[in-house]
């Protein structure tokens, strides 16, 4: 069986019912855990938390369809720190990595395709992830 990771804006258009990608993003999923299962790990679940007052809510929102929970790997903490370097030496403003390097570091030593709306930094960095985006 194959695997996805969801990148967070994905999950907050469906929780959201944002008008302008809830159909986007909610047929993506539909298909996806039509193929495969559906994963996050703790970065995507803690930007996703943001919009909810209580774990148990969010819990609740992420089990229908369920999602796999994974941690992220070693090797994907070091590629992000990497992917990090490079962003930083082209003159990134940001001091501290950014959950996207660690989301798209997981999915390429992984292995699984991301899906996501944000595709821009995740093909400047991680050029061979594949991506399922708009």
């Amino acid at each position: 069986m194959s695997r996805v990771l969801v990148d967070a804006n994905v999950l907050l258009d469906v929780l959201t019912a944002d008008a302008a990608w809830y159909d986007w993003s909610a047929r993506q999923l539909d298909l996806c855990a039509t193929r495969g299962e559906l994963c996050i790990n703790a970065i995507i679940y803690a930007e996703v938390s943001i919009g909810f007052a209580r774990i148990e809510d969010l819990d609740d929102a992420l089990s229908d369809p369920p999602f796999i929970r994974l941690d992220v790997p070693w090797e994907a903490a070091f590629l992000a720190g990497k992917a990090f370097l490079r962003y930083r030496r082209a003159k990134g403003a940001r001091c501290s990595p950014l959950p996207d390097f660690f989301i798209g570091a997981h999915a390429a030593i992984e292995g699984m395709p991301l899906l996501t709306r944000d595709a821009r930094r995740y093909r400047t960095y991680y050029p061979k992830l594949e991506l399922i985006c708009p």
